[in-house]
């Protein structure tokens, strides 16, 4: 697991989106092989969708050979609500830039059969042959998309109550009003975000910083479902300086000083080669031979 700490919640969201496009250009999508990726909604990605759309304006970004899958969805919300997530990731991202509408995938929370909707959307998934990146925000109590404290690790999409506090987290959404808040989700299941070939998650804010901790220093723990990423291959955390300070000082170092090695090594502006190096290892400078 590699950790990034940067100053403040923006320059997160330029981290990101810059890491989320060089991984796209990469990849080099193609219509009969694209480049799926993972989304959450909430507050977290803001910042990263209004960079991803200025970067789609410029020029340097393409979304036609992209296929998503959101994390999850309000159960008995009217799509056009306004809270529902659909709106909000039409708002936010898919209206702004060129991804054709049939490659977008939510779960739709008014389904006549809940679960045979899950069913369906993990079948999409795996007909797509997986999720290249997942890139998810977390919960004050460490739950990634809507799989609470006490979730399994091996949940796959499902229908799920939302906790008390994660209803009244989300009622400010809704005028303030925890009664209009709904109390059912259809959501990935931690199961589902770990089957990515890669995972990369936002933590900002001090409000988040005891689940940073238990995510990075303490053991993988039900009771806090983001901590499932320690056992994955290639999970990326991207946090500011506000969500670190429940972390011990030898760790922040310990993390900057291999952010400092990578950046030697392949230079700060190839995020997108991330854990591995394409070609003859090239440093910025010449290393002492003393």
């Amino acid at each position: 697991m590699r950790l990034v700490i940067r100053n403040d919640a923006d320059t997160v969201a330029d981290y990101i989106a810059e890491y989320i496009k060089e991984r796209i250009l990469q990849f080099d999508p193609t219509p009969e092989r694209p480049f799926v990726i993972g989304l959450p909604t909430g507050s977290s990605p803001i910042g990263v969708y209004k960079r991803l759309v200025g970067l789609y304006n410029s020029g340097g970004l393409s979304f036609k050979n992209v296929v998503s899958f959101n994390m999850d969805e309000y159960v008995g919300l009217p799509r056009d609500h306004p809270e529902s997530y659909h709106s909000f990731m039409w708002n936010h991202l898919f209206k702004h830039i060129d991804i054709p509408p049939e490659n977008v995938n939510i779960l739709d929370g008014n389904a006549e059969d809940l679960q045979a909707e899950c069913e369906r959307y993990e079948a999409k998934i795996r007909s797509y042959g997986g999720i290249e990146l997942f890139m998810g925000g977390i919960g004050p109590d460490g739950h990634i998309a809507f799989n609470e404290p006490g979730s399994s690790l091996q949940s796959r999409t499902r229908v799920k109550t939302l906790a008390y506090e994660t209803i009244i987290a989300n009622a400010r959404f809704f005028g303030g009003n925890v009664a209009k808040v709904p109390k059912l989700a259809l959501t990935v299941g931690v199961g589902t975000v770990m089957d990515a070939r890669e995972v990369v998650v936002i933590i900002t804010g001090a409000n988040k910083a005891i689940a940073l901790a238990k995510c990075i220093e303490e053991g993988v723990n039900h009771m806090w479902t983001v901590s499932a990423i320690q056992t994955h291959p290639r999970s990326l955390v991207v946090c500011d300086d506000d969500a670190t300070l429940e972390l011990h000082v030898k760790t922040v170092r310990y993390f900057k000083s291999i952010e400092q090695v990578q950046d030697e090594m392949i230079g700060r502006e190839n995020l997108g080669l991330y854990g591995q190096v394409a070609g003859p290892l090239k440093y910025k400078t010449v290393p002492s031979g003393n």
